[in-house]
C-alpha cells in the first residue's frame, strides 16, 4: 500500500490532481470536481488538526471498517458519505485546488512526526497509517474522476 508519506507517492498524487480540469466529470458518485476537491481536504485537514468536524467515537466503525482506511483492499464504489464530510454547496475548482495541493504538501512533510491525535471517529493510527489512509483516500476519488 502506498502512502503519502513517500515523496514519489504525494508527486504522483500532486500530478493526478493537476491533470484534473473544471469540466472534468465524475464516473460515479454524486459530486462535481470542486466539490471532491473540498470533500478531499476534510481527512488532511482532521490529522493536521486545523479542522475539528463533530464526529463521534464509533465502535461499530472502530471494530468493522478502520482496517479498510489503509489496507490494500479497494474501496467500492459510491461508499456512504458521513454528514458531517458531504459536500453540497457549489465551490470554486481553482481555490479548492490550491488548497488540497496545499494540504497534501504540509501532510506529506509530517513523515517524521511520531505522535499523533486521535481520529474523532476511528481513534488512534499510527504514523504509517495515517500516511496509507490519507493516499488511498486521495485515490479512491481520484479515481473516482478517472485519474
Amino acid at each position: 500500500m502506498k502512502s503519502l508519506f513517500e515523496e514519489s507517492t504525494q508527486h504522483e498524487i500532486e500530478n493526478r490532481i493537476h491533470q484534473l480540469s473544471v469540466s472534468s466529470r465524475p464516473v460515479w458518485g454524486k459530486m462535481n470536481i470542486s466539490q471532491m476537491f473540498h470533500h478531499c481536504q476534510f481527512p488532511l485537514k482532521i490529522a493536521l488538526r486545523k479542522e475539528h468536524p463533530e464526529l463521534k467515537p464509533n465502535l461499530f466503525a472502530k471494530l468493522f471498517f478502520k482496517k479498510s482506511m489503509y489496507n490494500d483492499k479497494p474501496w467500492r464504489k459510491n461508499l456512504p458519505t458521513h454528514s458531517k464530510l458531504k459536500v453540497i454547496e457549489q465551490k470554486n475548482f481553482e481555490k479548492e485546488k490550491e488548497i488540497l495541493l496545499s494540504l497534501v504538501a504540509e501532510f506529506s512533510n509530517q513523515k517524521d512526526k511520531k505522535e499523533w491525535d486521535p481520529h474523532p471517529m476511528f481513534g488512534n493510527f499510527t504514523n504509517e497509517q495515517w500516511g496509507k489512509m490519507q493516499y488511498k483516500h486521495l485515490d479512491h476519488h481520484l479515481q473516482q474522476f478517472n485519474v
